[in-house]
């Protein structure tokens, strides 16, 4: 799949984080106006400011302007003499700034995602680039050895670039890469991790895929992109425009090696069987030790 700001998204990662956050900022919220409210004292009214900060870090704008209108609410609360008189120009600066501090910080949070996205996401494609699917395969390796569960890598190559690129222009090139990458990601398992490592060259792990059952996908993958017509350069190319050949590799991760080795050895392994399938005519899917299924019998 492609990378997304969701990865990223203010690091929520499940709704029971997301409620025992919720919580925590409530407490610190009420706390606080307590401690205001005993006080009021201008150094315990800044303390606002805390629950604010977090609330738009981990939920965004939104939950940086609701955290400041409760702020300001409880500041009320905690004050009975604004309810009372009029606002002194220092309440009115203190009620603005806890909406200003809210949007600032949830500003401040969405930029560094942003940067963070952009960071480990290949900007043709929108897949993951190298340095991210290596962390990612690390990470896959090491669960299926825990799991001990099998773990399978395509690689895949956008046949014949070179003549695209020579008829109709690097542009035109460029576009086929694009489209080949997000036909990747729409027609991937929703585990899979895919990479853009090379000008034309492409990865996808796919944790608890069997050898035969990544070759499926492999094929799958193989029509969709033969069968597509794409825009390149604003027009319309018919299907059979574009084809990959693709390499299979597939293992049960318990060997003796470390998390790295192992999945280098994969890598090697499904890159070997991309150059038999580039050997056999292209368009085709190859896998070590499983029959070689023939593209061109869609032509």
């Amino acid at each position: 799949m492609r990378v997304t700001s969701r990865d990223i998204h203010y690091r929520v990662v499940s709704p029971a984080h997301s409620w025992r956050y919720l919580i925590l900022i409530a407490a610190a919220l009420l706390l606080i106006a307590l401690l205001d409210h005993a006080t009021g004292n201008l150094p315990f009214q800044h303390l606002y400011y805390l629950p604010i900060i977090f609330a738009a870090t981990r939920f965004g704008r939104r939950g940086g302007i609701i955290a400041g209108l409760a702020s300001v609410v409880l500041y009320h609360l905690a004050n009975p003499r604004l309810m009372h008189i009029s606002h002194s120009e220092g309440d009115m600066v203190q009620m603005i700034l806890f909406f200003t501090i809210g949007i600032i910080a949830a500003k401040l949070t969405d930029d560094a995602n942003r940067m963070r996205l952009l960071a480990v996401t290949d900007d043709l494609t929108g897949l993951h680039n190298l340095r991210s699917f290596e962390t990612h395969l690390a990470r896959l390796v090491s669960q299926a050895r825990i799991n001990k569960s099998p773990l399978s890598l395509l690689v895949i190559d956008l046949d014949r670039l070179k003549s695209l690129n020579d008829s109709f222009g690097h542009l035109a090139g460029a576009e086929a890469v694009r489209t080949v990458g997000h036909l990747i990601a729409g027609h991937i398992p929703p585990n899979a991790v895919a990479c853009r490592y090379g000008g034309d060259e492409f990865v996808v792990a796919l944790p608890e895929h069997t050898s035969a059952q990544a070759v499926e996908v492999a094929e799958a993958l193989r029509l969709t992109v033969y069968d597509a017509e794409p825009t390149l350069i604003g027009r319309s190319f018919p299907a059979g425009t574009l084809s990959v050949s693709i390499g299979v590799a597939g293992r049960l991760c318990c060997g003796p090696g470390g998390v790295v080795q192992e999945g280098e050895e994969l890598f090697r392994a499904a890159d070997r069987a991309l150059y038999r399938a580039k050997e056999l005519g292209r368009n085709k899917v190859c896998a070590l030790g499983t029959d070689t299924i023939d593209g061109n019998a869609r032509r």
